[in-house]
């Protein structure tokens, strides 16, 4: 019996050891960012059976079977997925996931996952996690698709990238010509600039003016465009200009070389500048907060036009859906990569191989690797980290629980010994 006992100890305490060892793992990892804490699970080991049980008989009452436990083993140590609390850090490669997924890494030539959203970029311009795993995902084409059914591949952030210049296509013109009524008074001219860009991206100064014309409510328009190639470029014939028309009661466009444009007109520039394939005076619509009138008062005429010049690489961001975007010198922004995120049929089967990474195993089933936002596979918050979900407080409990289960534990191998010593020497 004595022996028995002693061996149910030492049970408990190699049982114990092991919870001591998750629970100082867990009290160690309470700043890891992205780290799920171990719970220990217990089970019996198979009980000995002194006697077995009886049925009831007619007037005998049945027994129970006698057994006696002979110890503990750890069953399990599961991992709590609960997501840990998110910190601010403002630097915008670090990313945290809310929900269940996990970022797809490589490292070496094995696929892991982690939680851990401190990412960097290295010399290589490799977006990457801080112990060295490269993080995986798509690299946009160069016309900015990203194709997110395809293999996931190392995700590269180009330091100087450039964009190439878009020529533009439309100058927009908005905002207000002061009433003309014609008759002997002074003709109103309002002359507005624009820069426009050629295919190569170079400024072409746009100048248009309007000109009041001698039927009331009516204007003309003639344009030059100041290129660096042919010099001043008229766009329009000086002979026939163009002539837009007001209503003389809303102050309203309503006509365009006689045609209705109410509902907005392009009006297409007769002789375009080297450089540009298609050139046009874009009006919106009467009903919009941009159209061109005409009402009492001083000009306001504005010109928007579309089209940039070649830029470089200044920054970038990351998406709640993985889609990191550049932004250019020239304004222009356009989509660089998508960060891929993973799931698991069953997250707590994944093997914890260090550095925050975690690797497959036969009950984790096989990761679904898709786009953030997709398939339960949570977002990405941009500047924000997921911070331990260790519970300090829980912990040391668990810990006061272990020693003091570990001190019984010890006790009954000495008690054990002392009954075995007096067996004994009865």
């Amino acid at each position: 019996m004595a022996t028995r006992s002693m061996i149910a100890a030492v049970s408990a305490i190699a049982a114990e050891q092991s919870y001591l060892q998750e629970t100082g793992s867990n009290i160690a990892n309470s700043s890891t960012v992205g780290y799920k804490q171990g719970e220990v699970q217990f089970a019996d080991l198979l009980s000995e059976q002194i006697a077995g049980g009886t049925a009831p008989t007619t007037g005998s009452a049945g027994v129970n079977p006698v057994a006696v436990g002979s110890g503990v083993r750890v069953a399990a140590v599961s991992t709590d997925l609960t997501e840990g609390t998110l910190e601010t850090t403002g630097i915008q490669t670090d990313v945290a996931i809310t929900g269940g997924g996990y970022l797809v890494v490589e490292q070496g030539a094995q696929q892991l996952y982690t939680r851990d959203g401190a990412l960097t970029v290295d010399a290589n311009g490799e977006l990457s996690t801080l112990s060295g795993a490269k993080v995986l995902g798509w690299q946009a084409s160069p016309t900015g698709k990203i194709t997110s059914s395809a293999a996931v591949s190392p995700i590269t952030i180009p330091t100087g990238k450039t964009i190439g210049a878009i020529a533009t296509t439309s100058i927009q013109i908005s905002g207000n010509l002061p009433a003309w009524k014609g008759g002997t008074s002074t003709v109103p001219s309002v002359t507005v600039s624009s820069i426009a860009y050629d295919s190569l991206g170079r400024s072409v100064p746009v100048l248009i003016t309007f000109t009041g014309a001698s039927t009331p409510d009516t204007w003309t328009i003639s344009a030059v465009a100041k290129t660096p190639v042919k010099g001043t470029v008229t766009l329009f014939s000086t002979t026939s200009p163009p002539k837009i028309t007001f209503n003389k009661t809303t102050g309203s466009l309503t006509e365009v070389n006689a045609a209705p444009a109410a509902s907005g007109y392009t009006l297409t520039v007769t002789t375009k500048p080297t450089g540009f394939t298609k050139l046009a005076l874009d009006f919106p619509p009467a009903t919009s907060n941009t159209a061109l009138t005409q009402f009492a008062g001083q000009q306001t005429v504005t010109l928007t036009q579309n089209g940039s010049p070649a830029g470089t690489l200044v920054s970038y961001s990351i998406g709640s859906n993985g889609v990191i975007t550049g932004s250019f010198s020239n304004g222009r922004t356009t989509p660089l990569a998508q960060i891929a995120l993973a799931s698991f049929p069953n997250a707590s089967g994944l093997v914890n191989v260090g550095n925050n990474l975690l690797g497959p195993s036969p009950n984790s089933g096989q990761p679904s690797v898709g786009a953030p936002g997709t398939g339960g596979r949570g977002k990405l918050l941009s500047g924000q980290l997921e911070q331990s979900n260790v519970t300090l407080a829980q912990q040391l409990t668990d810990l006061i629980t272990a020693e003091q289960a570990y001190v019984a534990d010890t006790k009954v191998i000495s008690t054990s010994q002392a009954v075995s010593t007096a067996l004994e020497q009865a």
